[in-house]
């Protein structure tokens, strides 16, 4: 659904793959909103011999009961440990190095677990890397792709931690996701149109914590989506396409427009500015304005495709970047 993979990407999985056969245990970074979509399957694949601590960032924005549905769910996988932290707490961080050294089994008494640090963009690594470290080492920023190169410092507990760029993957294949990730914020807000975004996600929104919703917009209602036939007709050659207000049950047109006419979206003569209602929206969800939400439950995980079977969305992969992309590093979807 969703492509690219800036230069600077392509250089960080090479990097990685380098550098995985001396690593002792991998950490994943992932988003506590959003745990599926911020994990990155080219990482999952190219990690898959090695125990991973998943470390769900920004608990603190997260619903609670869901996170530990979270962490269950990953504790339950092999080789691998599930921790629930802010990022920014530094206390949150003090067990993280005995956890990497229980992962690591045993290790050689005159050297460090060696702990390769994992994530997509802007899901908090180099902030743990800060907090784990005590000092500022890694530069931080809320928007994606800050970290360009990977970086290395010791941290206590004898363990040595490599921090690498933020690597999102070529092809975002499932359609939700997508806008999960564009949503947090973890995509460019140029990536996917941003209105697009806003009205799924005041769909989401709807269903999952209508309460939050209406108490923080005061909205009286939050109506049903009804399809238009016509919206749905797609070319013969055409791409298939997800029907998102469909499966989330509720009108995020509707709502994202009720929502842009309270806080200041309304032009004269009664039209209706919904790129301000998104702005609100995503603005104040990013910030945790609307209360601790979490956007998906393991439930909400797809099932593995059977062998041979091509899933609906998939599409061909992109191409590798030119040696001039991949010196440059840049790209405006970072």
């Amino acid at each position: 659904m969703l492509g690219w993979y800036p230069g600077h990407m392509h250089k960080a999985r090479r990097q990685i793959t380098e550098a995985l056969p001396e690593i002792d245990v991998v950490i994943e970074v992932l988003d506590a909103r959003l745990p599926y979509s911020s994990a990155n399957p080219m990482l999952a694949e190219l990690t898959r011999h090695k125990p991973v601590l998943k470390l769900l960032s920004r608990a603190d924005l997260a619903d609670p009961e869901r996170t530990r549905e979270w962490v269950a769910f990953f504790d339950a996988q092999p080789d691998t440990r599930a921790l629930a932290v802010t990022t920014t707490l530094a206390r949150e961080l003090k067990r993280i190095p005995k956890l990497c050294h229980e992962l690591a089994g045993a290790v050689r008494a005159d050297r460090d677990v060696r702990v390769m640090v994992m994530g997509i963009p802007n899901v908090g690594k180099s902030t743990l890397i800060n907090g784990l470290a005590g000092r500022t080492i890694a530069k931080t920023g809320n928007e994606p792709a800050v970290t360009k190169r990977q970086q290395k410092v010791r941290i206590g507990g004898r363990v040595a931690v490599i921090d690498t760029p933020g690597v999102l993957w070529p092809k975002i294949e499932n359609q939700a996701s997508a806008f999960r990730l564009a949503a947090s914020g973890a995509i460019r807000d140029t990536a996917i149109d941003y209105v697009d975004v806003a009205v799924v996600t005041a769909a989401e929104l709807a269903r999952r914590y209508p309460g939050a919703l209406t108490a923080r917009y005061r909205l009286k209602t939050l109506p049903t989506y009804t399809a238009n036939p016509e919206s749905e007709r797609v070319e013969a050659d055409g791409p298939v396409r997800v029907d998102l207000l469909a499966l989330a049950g509720f009108d995020g047109h509707a709502i994202l427009a009720e929502i842009a006419a309270r806080r200041g979206g309304l032009r004269p003569g009664g039209e209706v500015d919904l790129h301000r209602g998104a702005e609100v929206l995503l603005h104040e969800l990013r910030d945790g304005k609307l209360g601790r939400l979490t956007l998906e439950t393991p439930a909400d995980i797809p099932p593995e495709p059977e062998p041979g079977e091509v899933p609906d969305e998939a599409s061909e992969q992109e191409p590798e970047p030119t040696p001039a992309e991949d010196d440059a590093g840049t790209s405006d979807t970072a």
